[in-house]
């Protein structure tokens, strides 16, 4: 399995509404609840209406379309990196997995991976 990392900085945040943030932004993840408007998107790119956020996230994703019958995809690179004491902040969309890490672990998350078997590009 290829891991394909991504450039740039990242931020998580809680936003009063979706008004200000540009959807058309090469990365931006956004989720509705009935409790909260949250986003994930480049550092540069977060929106004026953030009551809350998380800097410092760097991130790869599984590269490829991943079929929806794969099982344990996620699960297996987690505890790969759990096993290292390596947090993560994990987004699925219809393709595939996006894994955050905080920017001074991520060397150590794409070393662990790459150990473990997976192709880091």
């Amino acid at each position: 399995m290829e891991i394909e990392t991504l450039q740039g900085d990242f931020s998580v945040c809680k936003v009063q509404d979706f008004s200000e943030v540009d959807f058309e932004k090469a990365f931006c993840f956004a989720a509705r609840t009935d409790a909260e408007h949250s986003l994930v998107c480049h550092t540069a790119d977060v929106p004026k209406n953030t009551t809350a956020r998380e800097d410092g996230w760097h991130a790869f994703r599984v590269r490829g379309t991943l079929d929806f019958s794969l099982v344990g995809i996620l699960s297996a690179i987690s505890a790969h990196l759990a096993e290292n004491g390596i947090g993560i902040f994990a987004v699925s969309t219809y393709d595939t997995d996006y894994i955050f890490t905080k920017t001074e672990n991520f060397q150590k998350a794409l070393d662990v991976l790459s150990k473990a078997g997976y192709a880091v590009l």
